[in-house]
């Protein structure tokens, strides 16, 4: 789990699958690690969760803290995620951890494959999340580690059951009305299924993604430049790196469209058509040398009266 220098944070829910990685822990690198549970205060159970984390880690002699948040509107998955590690940042920095631990395991790898294979995504939206990693928060980067990728979730709760945990349930994990829900219950039904293996795939994905995103700053570096306000791209072949150095051009001015917004702008550029997208106006001029390039420029300011 860890063989670094210094402790490790574990973030722990109380669900089975983050108590079973504190038990392991404690049998493979005691006193090594401390504990946070993040309290979102999204559902009524969340205090009662972390309280019940608490108990088991006093009892257990293992530093606990649980880590109130607030999560602000919008999509409410993502801003509690973002709310979450940022809590998990501060908790990290305050206590000297080297890193965070979470429970990731191969199931949640190979239902997301499955559930964004059948949303039509594209390599970086297959990617799978890597044994060690980093999530951006605030002025720095954290540094987070998932040793449980090769464990399935079946393996976790004999764990927890043999350690006599009564770990916490959430209601919305038996709701089929969530994608993961019903991906999750047709594996547990296809014995010739193998989710330690699309896992696998997965990691392949990430590192697909990875070789991607190599060859897109390469091609942003000899194809891209500023002119005033605008900035001019020479046409790309590969259109999977196209379509990244697209992305960083709506960075640059501040905006971040869909991926299928940007392959349906892809398609009228390489069509030799101009169009505009998130305040952006692209179109195809020539570059004086018989070649054709991409100009991106802010939309002029709407008249107004």
């Amino acid at each position: 789990m860890w063989s670094g220098d210094g402790k490790v944070g574990l973030a722990v829910s109380g669900g089975p699958d983050s108590m079973a990685m504190l038990v392991l822990a404690q049998a493979s690198i005691p006193d090594c690690f401390q504990v946070a549970t993040v309290d979102h205060g999204l559902r009524p159970e969340n205090a009662d969760e972390a309280r019940s984390v608490a108990r088991y880690c006093e009892m257990t002699g293992v530093p606990h803290r649980t880590l109130e948040v607030e999560v602000e509107g919008g999509n409410l998955q993502s801003q509690a995620r973002l709310a979450r590690y940022q809590a998990l940042a501060d908790w990290s920095r305050e206590n000297d951890l080297r890193a965070i631990l979470t429970a990731h395991h191969a199931d949640d790898q190979a239902e997301t494959l499955l559930m964004r294979l059948n949303r039509g995504s594209g390599v970086a939206g297959l990617a799978g999340v890597r044994a060690s990693g980093s999530f951006a928060v605030g002025a720095g980067d954290l540094a987070v580690l998932r040793p449980l990728l090769g464990f399935r979730r079946a393996e976790l709760q004999s764990v927890v059951a043999a350690a006599g945990i009564n770990p916490a349930e959430d209601a919305s994990n038996s709701d089929e009305r969530f994608d993961r829900v019903r991906i999750r219950k047709a594996i547990e039904g296809a014995d010739w299924l193998d989710p330690v293996a699309l896992a696998r795939s997965a990691a392949n994905l990430a590192d697909a993604d990875e070789a991607l995103d190599h060859f897109a700053e390469l091609a942003w570096v000899e194809a891209a430049q500023r002119d005033g306000d605008a900035i001019l791209v020479a046409p790309i072949g590969l259109r999977a790196v196209a379509l990244r150095v697209l992305a960083r051009v709506f960075e640059n001015f501040g905006g971040q469209p869909r991926g299928s917004e940007l392959a349906r702008l892809l398609e009228r550029l390489e069509a030799g058509e101009g169009a505009n997208l998130a305040g952006i106006i692209a179109r195809v001029e020539n570059d004086g040398a018989g070649s054709r390039r991409w100009r991106f420029e802010p939309e002029p300011p709407r008249k107004t009266g």
